[in-house]
């Protein structure tokens, strides 16, 4: 049987050849990082991150690097293998920035699961460029590590080694005093900066994980419902898919939607919601809907609050509906376990979840995802069966980008992307969000219910050359509510710019009444 002589472990002669590569990855790690956006400061005439931040991005890297040689052996395919990743991670960023407006954080590798689940909802952010060189240059790291792999186990137990020192010299670091002050706010661009990418996430996700737990919601004493107004015993709250005002996104009164227009002249309450995500991030949305509480709260959990949702079940809609009576269903066509839905809203307090495998799969022509008709019919028909008082929040998918352009017009030699057809595609599609906006209303007045409709839009959409980052990321909302005999109760007509948080209150509070106290 093969035994290592262990004397090589000391012999600089093989030490120091992996050594020296970590030099070049190093600098390449570097260099790399300066493609980064946002770009570092110049200074002297040159880009430069912070000193802190390159130390930081030193040690990962010898990390990474010693993480490659204990799996593979061999050092020029480790040192390749841990720069790819690096390179990866920049390149997820940048799309990502040039998509949504947001670097990549450190809550978007929670979802590396997820991708692989539902690669359609991430994989729009890339080119097809960018996707083909993804899937050649894994294709050859694969060929590689197979090819090149190495035998022997001196030079894995050194990698692991590396490995180890790295990982105690970085967790060693970062209990200094100088670095325990970096990044004390969550504000990823300024931190990416100063410090980089892969600094800035390690920072981030130390941040995150430092943070308390909020203490249990406090009980409160609230007000009677005002004389004449009789409270709700059906909310139905339907949180739309990319719902936006195609006024504003596009600057055309043409586009005004009918069912939105409607809507707002004849609301309780209506106006901005001021959502913080573009073009994703439904769970930030989703969050404060069903929690109420504002993200400037939520420090490092704001950029994805239902990683720690599990914990603030006490400030959760229907947990406070609770005491009062009220049953709370949650309707999404889709798969229950993204974002942890199937655990974070039974411990909220939904008594029932209506997924996906309640709804029939989209007919032909109906697109990929169930559609918004489908929805309001399944929460037309709870509706009508509820007795008590009912909490029905839905969550629509139809109108998920990307929005590629009709088969007929790619037919005709169209390009699919350009920003005409993709505009005239989500007009079509936020064209059903409107309907169903429409549909909802004349299904509840038909109860002649004291009843209380909330339509909102959970993030504006990403679309290339028409709709992009950088400008106001507000979506609308418009509260109707109904009296016993079906007919609209009428607010004084001035729109209000809330957030969502604040339109969770708001909820509850026409709903229960208004706070008077809370408990200390």
């Amino acid at each position: 049987m093969f035994q290592p002589d262990l004397r090589v472990l000391t012999d600089p002669s093989v030490i120091g050849p992996i050594l020296l590569l970590i030099l070049p990855l190093v600098a390449g790690a570097l260099a790399l990082d300066w493609l980064v956006r946002p770009r570092p400061l110049r200074r002297f005439g040159l880009p430069w991150r912070s000193a802190k931040g390159a130390v930081l991005l030193t040690l990962v890297s010898t990390a990474l690097y010693g993480g490659f040689l204990a799996l593979c052996g061999n050092a020029g395919l480790s040192a390749l293998l841990a720069f790819a990743l690096l390179a990866l991670l920049a390149l997820a960023s940048n799309a990502k920035r040039a998509m949504l407006g947001e670097p990549l954080l450190f809550s978007d590798l929670a979802l590396m699961g997820a991708i692989f689940r539902h690669p359609q909802f991430y994989l729009s952010a890339l080119s097809g460029w960018q996707k083909l060189a993804m899937a050649a240059v894994a294709a050859l790291l694969a060929l590689a590590l197979a090819w090149l792999f190495v035998a022997d186990p001196v030079p894995h137990g050194i990698g692991a080694g590396l490995a180890l020192v790295g990982v105690a010299a970085l967790t060693s670091i970062l209990r200094l005093p100088g670095f325990r002050a970096l990044a004390p706010r969550p504000d990823p661009d300024a931190d990416m900066t100063r410090l980089g990418l892969v600094p800035t996430l390690i920072l981030h996700w130390r941040r995150w994980r430092e943070m308390p737990d909020a203490p249990p919601c406090p009980p409160v004493q609230r007000s009677a419902i005002a004389p004449g107004l009789a409270p709700p015993e059906l909310i139905v709250a339907i949180q739309c898919e990319s719902f936006a005002d195609p006024v504003e996104l596009f600057g055309d009164p043409a586009m005004a939607l009918p069912g939105l227009t409607a809507a707002r002249a004849d609301a309780w309450h209506w106006g901005n919601l001021l959502v913080s995500g573009f073009g994703a991030y439904t769970m930030r949305t989703e969050y404060a809907l069903l929690f109420g509480r504002e993200e400037s709260d939520l420090g490092f959990r704001r950029f994805d609050p239902f990683l720690t949702a599990l914990r603030d079940s006490s400030y959760a809609l229907p947990i406070r509906l609770r005491p009062a009576g009220w049953r709370s269903l949650f309707i999404h066509p889709h798969d229950m376990r993204f974002y942890g839905r199937d655990r974070i809203l039974p411990a909220s307090g939904f008594d029932r979840l209506v997924g996906e495998e309640s709804f029939a799969p989209p007919a032909k022509g109906e697109g990929r995802y169930v559609t918004d008709a489908a929805i309001a019919h399944e929460i037309l028909t709870r509706a009508a069966e509820a007795t008590d008082p009912t909490l029905l929040y839905a969550v629509t998918i139809e109108n998920h980008g990307p929005w590629s352009a009709d088969k007929d017009a790619a037919a005709q030699g169209s390009d699919s992307r350009s920003p005409g057809l993709l505009v005239e595609k989500y007009r079509r599609l936020v064209g059903k969000g409107d309907t169903m906006l429409a549909e909802l209303r004349a299904g509840i007045a038909a109860l002649q219910r004291p009843a209380l409709l909330v339509f909102f839009g959970d993030h504006r959409p990403s679309i290339p050359g028409a709709s992009e980052p950088g400008g106001n990321r507000h979506t609308p909302y418009v509260v109707l509510r109904f009296d016993a005999r079906g007919q609209l109760v009428k607010g004084d007509g001035q729109p209000r710019d809330l957030t969502p948080a604040a339109l969770h209150h708001l909820i509850l509070d026409n709903a229960l009444g208004a706070v008077v106290s809370v408990a200390d």
